[in-house]
This record gives C-alpha cells, sequence and structure tokens, in this order.
C-alpha cells in the first residue's frame, strides 16, 4: 500500500502562518508591503511544509519564468571542444543560480537555427538573453532585437547600426595583443609571426589591431589567417615556417591555436623558447599549462566576464533596480609568464 503525500497548497502555508492567503502570494513572489513579522512567519512555514511555488502560477503574478537563454552562435562540436565555453557557461550558471534562475543553452549549427532560436526567444519562454560568439555577418542580433528581449552580449558588437544602448561585456583585446607583442620586442625577437583568429569576430580583430600596433605594417607573410582551434594553429604554422622560415616568435590569437603552433614547430625540429618563441592568448589552465612547454599568454577572466553578463541582464530585469545600460564593460587583461616565452 502506497501513500502519496499532498503537495503542499498556498492556503496550507497560509494557515501555518496564520495570515491571509494574499500576504503568502507577496511574499513568495517577491512583492512589497508585508511586515518582516509576518515575512518571517510566512518564510518559516513554507520552510516548515516544505512549499515549492507553482512556476506557471507564479509566472502569471510576476511576470518572469525564472529563466534566462544563453545563446551560443557555434555549433556543438566547437562549443564542447573548447574550455572558453566552460568556463564563460560556469560564470554565467553561477551567477544565475544565485538569483534562482534556470539556464536555458540554445546553440546554432547553421542558419536554419537562427530562426528556430529567434522563434524561441519571442515564445515567452525565457526573461532575457545573453549571447556571445557572434560573427559579424550574423543575423541573430536584428532577430533578438525584433522580440523586444532584454539582452546582454558578450563580446563588443561588430555591427555598425548606432545603437548606443547595446549592453556588452568584453576583454581588453587590443591591449592584451600589445602587451604580448611587446613581451617577444623585449626578448629580442624580431620576426614575430601573428596567427589570426577567425575575423569576423571582433576579438580576433582586435588582437591583429593590437598586434600591428606595435609591429606596423610588418611583413605580410607574418600574418596568417588561422582561427581558435588546434587544427587551425597547426595549419597556420605550416604555412608560417613555409613562408618565413627565419621566424623567432609567434604570437596566437588564443591558447588552442597556440597549442597547434607548439605541435608544428616540435615536428619541424624547431625549440620553443630558444628558436621561436610563442605567446597565446585566453590563459585557459587546462590548455596553457598542459603544453610542452607551458604556454604564456594573455590573461582574460573568462568566468567573471559570464557572471558580469548575467548580472547586467538580471539587473535590467529587476524593476526596483533603476536601469543604468552601460555602453560596454571591458575587463583588464595581463600577461602570464611561462616557459614558452
Amino acid at each position: 500500500m502506497t501513500e502519496t503525500a499532498q503537495r503542499p497548497t498556498l492556503e496550507a502555508v497560509a494557515a501555518r502562518a496564520g495570515v491571509s492567503r494574499a500576504t503568502v502570494s507577496r511574499v513568495v513572489n517577491g512583492g512589497d508591503g508585508v511586515r518582516e513579522p509576518l515575512v518571517e512567519r510566512v518564510r518559516q512555514a513554507v520552510e516548515e511544509l516544505g512549499y515549492v511555488p507553482n512556476q506557471a502560477a507564479r509566472s502569471l503574478v510576476t511576470k518572469r519564468h525564472g529563466a534566462v537563454a544563453v545563446v551560443i552562435a557555434e555549433p556543438e562540436t566547437r562549443v564542447f571542444a573548447d574550455p572558453f565555453f566552460a568556463l564563460q557557461l560556469r560564470g554565467i550558471s553561477k551567477e544565475l543560480t544565485a538569483q534562482d534562475n534556470q539556464l536555458v543553452l540554445l546553440l546554432t549549427e547553421g542558419r536554419d537555427d537562427h530562426t528556430r532560436v529567434a522563434r524561441y526567444l519571442a515564445g515567452g519562454h525565457v526573461d532575457g538573453a545573453l549571447v556571445f560568439s557572434l560573427h559579424l555577418d550574423d543575423p541573430l542580433p536584428g532577430l533578438i532585437r525584433g522580440t523586444g528581449l532584454p539582452t546582454v552580449f558578450g563580446g563588443r558588437p561588430g555591427w555598425s547600426d548606432g545603437d548606443a544602448g547595446v549592453v556588452y561585456v568584453d576583454s581588453d583585446n587590443r591591449g592584451g595583443a600589445r602587451e604580448a607583442v611587446r613581451h617577444l620586442v623585449g626578448l629580442g625577437r624580431t620576426r614575430i609571426a601573428h596567427l589570426t583568429g577567425p575575423l569576423d569576430q571582433t576579438s580576433a580583430a582586435d588582437r591583429l589591431d593590437g598586434y600591428r600596433d606595435v609591429m606596423g605594417e610588418t611583413a605580410p607573410g607574418l600574418v596568417v589567417a588561422s582561427d581558435f582551434t588546434p587544427g587551425g594553429g597547426e595549419r597556420a604554422t605550416r604555412e608560417l615556417l613555409g613562408r618565413c622560415p627565419d621566424v623567432d616568435a609567434v604570437f596566437a590569437a588564443n591558447d588552442l591555436a597556440a597549442s597547434g603552433a607548439l605541435r608544428v614547430l616540435r615536428e619541424h625540429g624547431r625549440r620553443v623558447p630558444e628558436d621561436v618563441a610563442v605567446v597565446g592568448f585566453d590563459d585557459m589552465l587546462p590548455v596553457a599549462e598542459a603544453t610542452d612547454p607551458p604556454l604564456t599568454t594573455v590573461r582574460q577572466d573568462i568566468e567573471e566576464m559570464g557572471r558580469i553578463m548575467a548580472r547586467l541582464l538580471l539587473r535590467r530585469l529587476d524593476p526596483r533596480t533603476p536601469v543604468e545600460a552601460p555602453a560596454g564593460v571591458v575587463l583588464p587583461t595581463t600577461l602570464v609568464r611561462r616557459a614558452s616565452a
């Protein structure tokens, strides 16, 4: 014989606390106008009874769903292979969880997914969106703007629509790149190459600009198109060695590309850092400390970027908080010196 426990109701909480059902509803849904002694009695009754608010009913009262969409404009093969996304998601998740919000992850494999994502966001399932890893020709910003959903972007927006109200969080990619290249110059290196990231993303474009701030319009062969993957770093380094066999330093646009560069340099008998010094960007510890030799790199606080993105969005969603949307938050970077340069 099985005994089924009845789920505690709002009325049961009200009876236990000795207050009205309306008072319980205001306390549970975060409303104002309830004296503190009554608030404490309601909270104690909720805890004693194990009451869990009905989310659908709560949404009708608060107009909130307690859920935030995290949209990553990359295929799942990239997202689950790159520690960058894990770190940023961890920061976002920590902040959302602390504020009792659910994370809903949406990925885009191709152009057909953009309409699907926009339709979901417009469907009233979530309160806001955090969007990152955008490409310059990505239609997502326009589609999301059409939904009217509060949104915070990860990375400096690359579209030029004159919208000064766009809220974003980024790192000082250009300044970090300058520091990396100046470090290599300080080591006496003169043939310093750059393996770019995908230049349809503002982070990669800014890092290339930082390289050029120090090196000027150097020999064209020293700038090689790559991407943010180990395979991209390998391909670019093979191309680089074919073009410029006398290269004595490499600044890669991220740690994964740098790890690929290190493998190819080792295959070609180039000692690091004796023959070729190598610097990356990100300071993702599972990568930077595991390379041979350990990687000198520019550190950006990826997890903190995620936390700040979530914090800014939740602030916009809170009706009690005055909306002060900065044009952008740019976090500083630092050079972390290890054995590769």
